[in-house]
């Protein structure tokens, strides 16, 4: 049976404070924890992030002290969420190790929410940064083979595969080239639902490779890559927020913002394996319920709509889960690595022109590719240990990609290292990625 949240009786938001003792809970344990109960805790701590962010630019903008204060109540009770949640996170897990969930999480994370959308313009944002997180994970993943001796194999459970994507250093992009459409008021609450959840997540590992990269101290060489990777998060932020329904008014998003925390906690809790932790989950979605409660009121109140006009069917989708989607990369990987954006538009490296400005961009950042910091690691990865790390269960589907024993620095960035075949996704219904999405 369905889940409604709008149906459920809400604690009274007062009730829902937290003393200290809630707040410091155990951390997990980072040999035994499960790759997604990991991944599910930097997605809620990154959902938790955003709430804030979008209250605080909400009470920014808002003349009214009272619905100030609303906004006030609301949002110190997802702080103590956040660092809740934040803590479950143990010390003795380094930045790498986390960045490496931080990774995963973005590769099947993307996936899932790919194979469950219908509007292709959507669908195409997501693929084009799916191929750039799986390419981060591959070279995060050299990165600490190389330096500290782990296998992320480990780490990923075996769940996800790390292998080369669209190499790093052919996704820097000109900033106009990251603004897609965005998405109409009558779009449906899954895709809202949707660019909800994947801004949320990369804003939050935007946000961790922002504050983390001055704090590595192993090498120069990570501090690099956590710089030069932090630019494409910058990116894809800027991709994902740029869908979001322009047209909404802050207490419809508001609304929409609190029905998002509803259907993921909803789904940590129904997919999570430790029950210490989903125990957490179950608790996060009761204080969300009423935080959602208190937007309909809101709503009504400031705007005299009903939550049905923005949200018309209440009953939350089929439950999120984090899994593996190692054919679904395949697929995406071998029929769309060469793609990029221009505009609005995904389209082939090859329908570029030579005056566009991803080639003027490319050459005044990359001019020297052996100073590109994802390049590097994997070339000194190569040189330390005679060929790259990866965790593969075939072969990469791209012929170009195969080769251990020496980095890919063209596909993606030159023309004549770029075969045409790779570039058939585009942006129109008749030449849309949508059938990548079937299993």
């Amino acid at each position: 049976m369905s889940f409604n949240p709008f149906e459920e009786k809400p604690l009274p938001i007062d009730k829902t404070f937290m003393d200290w003792s809630k707040l410091r809970p155990k951390p997990y344990n980072k040999e035994t924890v499960s790759p997604y109960t990991r991944t599910r805790i930097i997605l809620m701590n990154g959902t938790e992030f955003e709430a804030q962010w979008f209250s605080r630019n909400f009470s920014r903008h808002c003349p009214d002290n009272d619905l100030r204060r609303e906004l006030a109540l609301v949002r110190r009770i997802e702080q103590q969420q956040q660092k809740r949640i934040s803590a479950l996170k143990p010390c003795d897990e380094t930045i790498l190790e986390h960045t490496i969930g931080y990774e995963q999480l973005a590769v099947d994370l993307t996936s899932a929410l790919a194979k469950q959308e219908t509007d292709c313009n959507v669908i195409n944002a997501l693929n084009i940064a799916l191929l750039e997180d799986f390419d981060h994970l591959y070279r995060y993943a050299n990165l600490l083979n190389m330096e500290y001796g782990v296998y992320p194999e480990k780490l990923v459970g075996g769940y996800t595969e790390i292998m080369p994507g669209r190499p790093t250093i052919s996704e820097h992009r000109y900033p106009t080239d990251s603004i897609f459409k965005y998405v109409s008021p009558t779009s449906s609450t899954l895709t809202k639902l949707n660019i909800n959840i994947i801004t949320a997540a990369e804003q939050q590992t935007m946000n961790y490779y922002m504050n983390v990269a001055n704090l590595y101290s192993k090498s120069d060489t990570g501090r690099n890559l956590y710089q030069e990777i932090a630019m494409i998060e910058e990116q894809h932020v800027s991709e994902y927020e740029s869908l979001k329904d322009t047209k909404a008014s802050w207490l419809e998003d508001l609304l929409l913002h609190e029905y998002t925390e509803c259907y993921l906690y909803y789904s940590c809790m129904m997919t999570e394996c430790d029950a210490r932790i989903r125990q957490i989950w179950e608790d996060c979605l009761i204080q969300e319920i009423s935080h959602l409660h208190k937007a309909c009121e809101l709503l009504g109140k400031y705007e005299h709509k009903d939550w049905q006009q923005v949200i018309p069917n209440g009953c939350l989708p089929e439950v999120l889960s984090l899994g593996p989607n190692i054919e679904y990369v395949r697929r995406v990987l071998e029929t769309t690595v060469g793609n990029t954006q221009k505009g609005e538009c995904v389209v082939g490296l090859n329908q570029l022109a030579d005056h566009d400005h991803f080639f003027w961009y490319q050459n005044t950042i990359n001019h020297d590719v052996a100073n590109v910091a994802s390049h590097r690691v994997i070339d000194q990865s190569i040189r330390c240990m005679g060929e790259d790390y990866r965790f593969e269960t075939a072969p990469s589907p791209v012929c170009e990609l195969r080769s251990r024993c020496c980095d890919n620095t063209t596909l993606g960035r030159i023309k004549s290292e770029t075969p045409p075949a790779y570039s058939r996704c585009g942006t129109t219904e008749d030449n849309c990625c949508c059938d990548l999405t079937k299993d």
